[in-house]
């Protein structure tokens, strides 16, 4: 068998241990929180971010860097973006030198609109980076609910390997050759999320929620095309497939601090009390730096800020969207 190791010790890293655990890998997840991890040991559950999971005592799960690298032939990047860099700068020169490292992180990092893999490719330019995204929630992942992603990497070849190491009867992984547009819509979708919750707790339905995921698709391709992903990702499991569920779920974190700012509660207070990263909050400052950049318009994306950082109602934000100039339907 063969060493991974995942670095993030939140839901989604713990359960995809889980999964590598399946596919015959043994397995360490290294958290930064020693109390939480001297508690994920004590109870061999991780209660934080994903209860009621029982976790194999053949799972190792440690505070201690050189201890989760020993041996390690596969690296999970599962670190939010905003302790992204600085997380895996700590891992210099303990990462065994070319080890393929597998990014699972869902945003852009705002100081540098950098990808996740593209911060982890500045680090270790030796190793290959590879994007596994889709319509995932840890909570179904881990229990072996039927789930299906996308992985992506620059060649067909690296893909269908990383395809091998993650794929189980209940997780099933389809691979991909866009990482650009696979990553990117994994931190675009995000943005929508959060209007897609505000909708919720506005109160309003079916039509306005659909029409809303419907025209942030094309939103997050008009953005992505420009930055050099394939129009087609955004059809498929990554794009569409990752908003649907980001969108309508009530596991989704940013659709869940959407709803809370459609009902009118404030953005710190929200923050002060949900536990998990939304991504989507930091992803909105670079999605708006980015469209500046490339000069495409997202009018969704700029509600969406003008909520969370300069104090728009959301029901204005939301009739300011509807009360648009017309258009002729297009991507």
């Amino acid at each position: 068998m063969s060493r991974a190791v995942v670095i993030g010790a939140g839901g989604w890293g713990t359960a995809l241990a889980l999964v590598l655990m399946e596919t015959g890998h043994e397995v360490s997840i290294w958290g930064n929180d020693a109390a939480n991890v001297d508690r994920i040991n004590r109870d061999r559950e991780n209660t934080k971010y994903l209860k009621d999971v029982p976790l194999p005592p053949e799972l190792v799960v440690t505070a201690d860097r050189e201890e989760a690298m020993h041996k390690a032939r596969l690296v999970v990047s599962a670190t939010p973006t905003r302790w992204l860099r600085e997380v895996m700068m700590s891992f210099q020169g303990l990462l065994p030198a070319r080890v393929p490292i597998v990014s699972v992180t869902k945003g852009i990092e705002v100081s540098t609109l950098k990808r996740p893999s593209q911060v982890l490719h500045q680090l270790f330019p030796r190793s290959t980076v590879s994007i596994l995204s889709g319509p995932s929630h840890a909570e179904e992942v881990a229990r072996r609910i039927p789930s299906s992603v996308v992985i992506a990497s620059r060649t067909r070849e690296i893909a269908r390997r990383n395809q091998r190491r993650f794929t189980t009867e209940r997780f099933r992984v389809y691979a991909n050759t866009d990482p650009v547009g696979v990553e990117l819509a994994g931190a675009l979708k995000n943005v929508i999320a959060i209007a897609a919750g505000a909708c919720d707790g506005l109160g309003f339905g079916d039509n306005t929620k659909s029409a809303l995921v419907t025209r942030g698709i094309v939103e997050m391709v008009r953005l992505a095309t420009k930055m050099g992903a394939r129009k087609q990702t955004f059809a498929g499991l990554a794009g569409v497939g990752d908003l649907i569920t980001t969108a309508f779920s009530p596991h989704g974190r940013n659709r869940h601090v959407g709803q809370r700012l459609g009902e009118g509660q404030p953005l710190e207070r929200i923050l002060r009390e949900t536990e998990q990263v939304a991504e989507g909050i930091e992803t909105t400052r670079a999605v708006i730096k980015l469209a500046r950049k490339h000069r495409v318009d997202m009018p969704i994306s700029r509600e969406v800020s003008n909520i969370l950082f300069h104090g728009k109602d959301a029901a204005e934000a939301l009739q300011s969207l509807m009360t648009r100039s017309t258009k002729t339907e297009a991507w």
